[in-house]
């Protein structure tokens, strides 16, 4: 009974202020007379007509595409680069400052120079979510590598685990709830490059999409995309939700333990 309980308060929470800015929209929309301001019928109306559709295919999927290898890029580099750097403290001051330089440049800046090397297609696009996405994941590893405990790196160090060894059974899961954060963190600023890369110059896309319905007065189709967004943001989430779950079960339950919880 208690389990049912906890179980309809999660779920209260995580629909509860949803549903209530969704019926807020609802009230407003129906109030306003404006051309630019369609009522939520109008936007449910044309959401399910737009992207129920071939569009899922020419533009949903795509995106999806270039947002899973961009993201997954992003972690791989972040991951691999920041246990190097976390690990060695002289390669961290050598390259300390060219990567805080490359740091402050807003991604999509980038975009113009990137279309001069790799013109307009997929690959422009994945590089600009690597190059947005990659610094949470770098910087939460890096931080991640430095915490280790010191008497588990002078264990490992007594019974002799190094290399592989020592990286998969002590570095990576002792830096995991760092890696984690920043792969959280790299997840939503994935999704808005995403969406910015292919505002430009591009032929396919759910930001290509918001934007030409835009250029075309198509009110409700373009706000029926901007849902479209936030529900593939409210997905995501819940997906990585899960992902942490089965990740850091053994630290989350080594946290309630520590504070007396079951």
């Amino acid at each position: 009974m208690r389990t049912l309980k906890n179980g309809v308060k999660g779920l209260l929470y995580v629909l509860g202020l949803p549903v209530g800015l969704l019926a807020l929209a609802w009230w407003m929309a129906a109030r306003s007379d404006s051309f630019y301001y369609p009522t939520l019928d109008e936007v449910l109306t044309a959401f399910g007509d737009t992207w129920f559709s071939a569009r899922i295919v020419d533009d949903v999927l795509p995106s999806l595409a270039r947002l899973a290898v961009g993201y997954l890029g992003a972690v791989l580099i972040g991951v691999s680069l920041g246990v190097l750097l976390g690990s060695h403290r002289r390669s961290r001051a050598l390259l300390e400052p060219v990567l805080e330089f490359f740091r402050a440049i807003p991604p999509p800046v980038l975009i113009p120079v990137l279309m001069l090397f790799s013109g307009i297609g997929d690959t422009m696009k994945v590089a600009v979510i690597i190059a947005g996405s990659v610094w949470p994941v770098l910087l939460n590893t890096i931080e991640g590598v430095r915490a280790i405990d010191d008497v588990l790196v002078d264990t490992a160090r007594c019974y002799r685990i190094t290399g592989a060894a020592r990286l998969r059974r002590l570095v990576l899961p002792a830096a995991s709830p760092q890696i984690v954060v920043g792969m959280r963190q790299a997840l939503s600023i994935s999704l808005i490059l995403m969406v910015i890369s292919e505002m430009f110059a591009s032929s396919n896309g759910v930001g290509f999409a918001i934007v030409q319905f835009q250029r075309s007065f198509a009110i409700p189709e373009m706000w029926s995309g901007i849902l479209l967004l936030g529900l593939l943001g409210f997905a995501l989430s819940l997906l990585f939700r899960l992902f942490e779950s089965r990740v850091l079960g053994w630290y989350h339950g080594l946290r309630r333990s520590q504070r007396g919880e079951r």
